[in-house]
């Protein structure tokens, strides 16, 4: 038996899932609003910003729904409503986030060490919802629209951990290729 992390009770050791499923979901939302943004000019950007609105309430409103409605609140063996609520709060960082990072120009050096922590974050908080999600299976016949809110959740998370480990392979591709045509050069 090894303690699970995430929620804090034990578990059989062979019901572990891999570390290479974390994510960061919401980590790469605020990046692609950041990425977008910088093709507008500044004093243009107010179009993005009901765009950057329409998103957040795309994020938000779906977990908000599952939240509140009275069959989430049922026994569940697995944390999951918990797991939902920092999910929302966590959204609500990334939204901040996104509206300040698309607003400043250029961004402070402090704004990016908080959005990296962010990151950190966001990626142990989806490693505890895959965690979560792949033992509660028998949470789909008692809290089913929350229970496949965090399938669909994990399922984001390990998206965006494929698109940023894509990114960092191509980043260090490139940063080889560039350092290895200096050499050659020299």
């Amino acid at each position: 038996m090894k303690p699970d992390l995430c929620s804090g009770r034990m578990e059989p050791a062979g019901q572990r899932l891999s570390e290479g499923a974390a994510s960061m979901f919401l980590y790469m939302l605020v990046f692609m609003a950041y990425h977008s943004s910088r093709w507008i000019p500044l004093n243009r950007r107010l179009k993005f910003q009901i765009v950057n609105v329409v998103f957040m309430v795309v994020v938000l409103a779906p977990q908000l729904y599952v939240m509140g409605r009275p069959k989430s609140s049922r026994y569940c063996r697995q944390p999951l409503l918990n797991n939902l609520s920092a999910s929302v709060a966590l959204s609500i960082v990334a939204s901040g986030l996104a509206v300040l990072f698309t607003l400043l120009d250029p961004v402070p050096q402090g704004l990016w060490a908080a959005y990296h922590l962010f990151g950190l974050l966001s990626c142990g908080h989806g490693l505890c919802t895959a965690i979560l999600t792949l033992t509660a299976a028998a949470c789909a016949k008692t809290t089913t629209e929350l229970y496949y809110l965090s399938v669909a959740l994990t399922v984001a998370s390990a998206f965006s951990t494929g698109f940023f480990t894509v990114r960092s392979g191509l980043g260090l591709t490139n940063r080889q290729a560039a350092t290895g045509t200096s050499r050659n050069n020299g």
